[in-house]
């Protein structure tokens, strides 16, 4: 209490500082993110292996093992660590992602970018391929939306 009778106005001003800090740290109406865009040469990236049901399996069991936890099981972008992270997950579902080229997913997924670790280090080429293939599948079966 000794503190506060002797410095009174510089408790109140680091005070004020900290609550500024935490209260920006809420803001809820701030514009949306910047998009994330792949270089242009990315849209020309193809995939060399089939798509088949394999394919599509390996994916989904490579999607729930390192990609829901953040992006949701459905591709929401609601997992439950993405929660805590301070810009939202990509949801696959939007049309800003779905309209998307499979070369550009597939370069996005190998470099990553914030909270999203780089890929080309930790799959295969094949195995971020067939990660592309369960996001393409991911749209067309799961029709609700959030």
């Amino acid at each position: 209490m000794h503190l506060f009778r002797r410095y009174p106005v510089g408790l109140l001003i680091l005070g004020l500082i900290g609550i500024m800090g935490f209260t920006h740290n809420l803001k809820t109406d701030d514009p949306k993110p910047e998009r994330w865009k792949a270089p242009v040469w990315a849209d020309t990236l193809k995939s060399h292996f089939p798509t088949e049901p394999l394919t599509l399996a390996q994916g989904e069991e490579l999607f729930m093992e390192y990609c829901s936890s953040c992006h949701g099981e459905t591709g929401f972008g609601d997992g439950a660590a993405g929660r805590s992270l301070g810009s939202k997950p990509a949801n696959f579902h939007d049309p800003e992602v779905t309209k998307q080229t499979d070369g550009a997913l597939f370069w996005k997924l190998s470099n990553g970018r914030g909270n999203m670790p780089p890929f080309k280090d930790v799959f295969s080429e094949e195995q971020r391929w067939q990660l592309v293939a369960f996001l393409r599948k991911l749209n067309t079966t799961k029709t609700d939306t959030k």
